[in-house]
């Protein structure tokens, strides 16, 4: 079963949500480390969202000036 592709905003959220976490001290030292990995892992989601839209943006700006 294929994963469910999570949206960027949900990726933005859940990322705040875990930084809020760490900046009030609210997470145990045992899941610091495992909350962190998901932290980057979302970041790269949303680095890899950016850029596709960018590209899809530009080219869609080159089709208009094509015209």
């Amino acid at each position: 079963m294929a994963k469910k592709e999570i949206k960027y905003s949900e990726a933005i959220n859940e990322i705040e949500e875990i930084l809020y976490q760490i900046e009030n001290e609210e997470l145990d030292i045992d899941v610091l480390s495992e909350k962190v990995k998901r932290v980057s892992s979302l970041i790269k989601i949303c680095k890899k969202k950016l850029h596709q839209t960018e590209t899809e943006v530009q080219k869609i700006l080159n089709e208009i000036d094509t015209e």
